[in-house]
């Protein structure tokens, strides 16, 4: 079976970029020594078998298996046998690390989420089930998903992708195209349920592609100029969630047309009235009887305390050896309010995997859960972050306030504040001095970045532009701004002479290492004569008020998207409304469509939505016509020069985003006796679990997870 592509370097449909098997950053092995003792968890098997068996994933197709297994407790569901329930050629799991599991046993983790369990992320990012791609490699390579072979023509304009045959949602139903297309036609066209045109199925130019599906298993996406990222984009996200980040892609349409006015018989024709319905039936996570593509289905929901997953019979994965996954039955995830007591239930023993981002742990939790490891059973894996900036400020270059915005506007005042920022006491006090300080770059594990030495070069430039930490240097270029203390209270005044303010908005239910650095922030800026205030704001209002200009700055991302800059370049250029520029980005998001020459008389912060043109020759619009230029670019190389380009922009006219810490390890916890679990050492670049858009751990396959003894779970 040949993964077929026709286009650059996608000489067999897996994305291969050189294939590069550079070892992780010298910094993330500082990382790993600084927060180990008496030994490196993540370089021994301990009581995981799969700690030496292999790095990496392998990047031609696994042969499909002579023969099929199933779980014994799928013998008496009066099921088709398990060779019937998969496709012509299943997904044959390629990493090396991983080996023949055993069947049973539930999985019990914790997730922490003041809005329930509706809200919170964790479990979506467990599956791969319904993405047509997938990355490999810690996203140097792309593998197929459903999408069984791609390929494009020579200049990118159209792609085809050829779906498994067989392939059957978890009520057994056949999966077809058409199910593809009830989502892009009946949800995305027709602007239903919140979904827009996902960066995968727009142009260059912005427009959306044309969807075309030829038979039951084939699927064209035409577009008007090139797109030569599709493929990277195809592969962001953990697809197949209503409401939450990525795009459906395919949704169950011979279940959801109940449900839909159109062919929905006591369905009323308003979607005023329908519309949270239709949400509520097509979310799979949260309605046990919505047919799902993933490894686990929905058994059982309760917004206040949880959902428990189980088994889906017809899952389309297979083991090398041909075990049908997922080997385990169940996977319980336990709503908590307070990160405290799901340290405490970890401590216990009550949890058997737990991933640090999803739960509030962090590095300063590790001694403590290897003290109680004894009686938890459970061990500490690091693997990468791969984030680019750790904990993260933005001011809001969109600012409401016209003399405050021109000041946060101006890039020696923003240099200033970088300068006067001590990131190394975060990051001793947050990272334990783990990981490399930085102004705050995209992801340093980012295809520009290792390329060749420009990109080496290009990196290290953006990283210690501003990174000095020099409070003299910062109090000259404040007085070089006229920023002054006119009445000697020690603190500076605008050039207005009003007092000089600045004020960071932050989620009320923050963690403690934002609550770290916050403060070390506050104390920096007074020392250089800057009063900042802590502004603590209802999260269910955040994001409104950032993208209507009234708050003056967010510490509550991280930057580190990539794999490359371009896949998901929302740090790196405004294209949306919840960065830097949020009225700026609304503006680029609605470029070509019929509200952009709308409301021209209105005050941009009061146009429905606040949105922004940026200045001709500013940083954003210089920005924006190299971004542009880069997504109609079918030549790799120069992309990557584009890239570079727009790196020299955050240089002379940033840090539009203010980092501390790159590529520090992030904290994963797992049972001794739970197998596959990859330690660090078996993942290519060391892991690159932090970006959304390179979904941890449903990248690693958890679905390949097992126990040792399953009686005993």
């Amino acid at each position: 079976m040949l993964y077929r592509s026709d286009h650059g370097d996608r000489a067999r449909g897996w994305t291969r970029r050189g294939f590069l098997k550079a070892a992780a950053s010298a910094a993330g092995a500082a990382a790993l020594a600084g927060c180990t003792s008496g030994g490196d968890d993540n370089s021994r098997a301990g009581g995981n078998s799969t700690g030496a068996r292999g790095k990496g994933s392998v990047t031609e197709p696994l042969p499909r298996p002579k023969s099929f297994a199933q779980s014994p407790t799928l013998q008496d569901k009066e099921l088709p046998p398990v060779a019937e329930r998969l496709p012509e050629h299943p997904y044959v799991v390629p990493h090396r690390w991983i080996s023949a599991g055993k069947y049973g046993g539930r999985l019990n983790m914790n997730v922490f989420s003041t809005q329930g369990a509706a809200a919170a992320a964790s479990d979506y990012n467990f599956s791969y089930g319904h993405s047509p791609l997938r990355w490999l490699n810690d996203g140097q390579d792309i593998g197929p998903g459903i999408a069984e072979s791609w390929e494009s023509n020579d200049d990118a304009t159209e792609w085809t992708f050829h779906f498994r045959k067989g392939l059957r949602w978890s009520d057994g139903e056949p999966w077809t195209t058409a199910d593809v297309l009830f989502w892009w036609e009946e949800f995305v066209l027709a602007e239903k349920m919140g979904q827009v045109v996902a960066d995968e199925a727009r142009s260059g130019t912005g427009k959306p592609a044309r969807f075309s599906a030829p038979d039951d298993h084939t699927l064209t996406l035409t577009f008007d100029a090139p797109a030569p990222l599709t493929a990277d984009r195809v592969a962001n996200w953990v697809n197949g969630n209503v409401g939450r980040t990525g795009p459906i892609w395919s949704m169950p349409a011979h279940y959801l047309k109940q449900f839909h006015p159109k062919w929905g018989k006591k369905i009323p024709d308003d979607w005023d009235s329908v519309g949270g319905l239709m949400e509520t039936k097509a979310d799979w996570h949260r309605n046990p009887d919505c047919p799902t593509l993933t490894g686990w289905r929905c058994k059982s929901f309760d917004n206040n305390t949880g959902v428990v997953l189980e088994r889906n019979p017809y899952y389309w994965v297979v083991a090398p050896n041909g075990d049908q996954l997922p080997y385990l039955d169940e996977l319980q995830f336990t709503v908590i309010t307070d990160p405290e007591a799901g340290k405490l239930q970890l401590q216990q023993g009550n949890i058997d995997f737990c991933y640090g981002r999803f739960n509030q742990i962090a590095l300063g939790d590790v001694q403590g859960i290897r003290d109680s490891a004894k009686r938890s059973g459970v061990e500490v894996l690091l693997w990468d972050s791969g984030a680019g900036g750790g904990l993260a400020v933005m001011f809001n270059y969109d600012f409401i306030d016209d003399e405050l915005r021109g000041l946060i506007r101006e890039p020696k005042f923003r240099q200033a504040l970088s300068h006067a920022y001590h990131r190394d006491e975060v990051r001793r006090s947050v990272y334990f001095n783990t990981g490399e300080l930085t102004t705050g770059t995209m992801s340093p594990k980012a295809v520009e970045y290792r390329v060749n030495d420009t990109g080496r070069q290009m990196y290290r430039q953006w990283k210690d532009s501003y990174v000095a930490y020099d409070p003299e240097k910062a109090k000259a270029i404040l007085d070089g701004l006229g920023l002054r203390d006119s009445d000697g209270d020690g603190l500076r005044e605008l050039p207005s002479g009003e007092p000089l303010t600045l004020r960071l908005d932050y989620h009320a239910d923050h963690s403690q290492a934002q609550q770290t650095r916050d403060n070390q922030l506050v104390a920096d800026l007074k020392a250089v004569g800057i009063k900042l205030t802590l502004n603590p704001v209802p999260p269910q209002s955040y994001d409104d008020q950032w993208q209507t200009g009234k708050l003056m700055a967010r510490d509550d991302w991280e930057i580190g998207d990539g794999p490359n800059h371009l896949v998901y370049p929302q740090f790196f250029v405004p294209i949306e409304a919840q960065r830097w520029a949020p009225l700026q980005g609304q503006w680029y998001a609605r470029r070509g469509t019929a509200l952009e020459k709308t409301e021209g008389r209105l005050d941009p912060w009061k146009r429905h939505p606040p949105r922004l043109e940026p200045d001709a020759g500013s940083p954003i619009d210089r920005l924006w016509k190299l971004y542009d230029r880069s997504k109609t670019e079918p030549d790799e190389m120069k992309r990557h020069q584009l890239v570079w380009d727009m790196i020299k922009i955050h240089l002379s006219d940033g840090p539009f985003m203010m980092g501390t810490v790159a590529n520090y390890p992030q904290v994963m916890v797992a049972k001794t006796d739970l197998r596959n679990v990859p330690r660090r050492d078996n993942l290519m670049l060391g892991g690159y679990v932090n970006p959304w858009i390179h979904p941890t751990p449903a990248v690693y396959d958890p679905e390949c997870w097992y126990w040792e003894d399953p009686a005993e779970h």
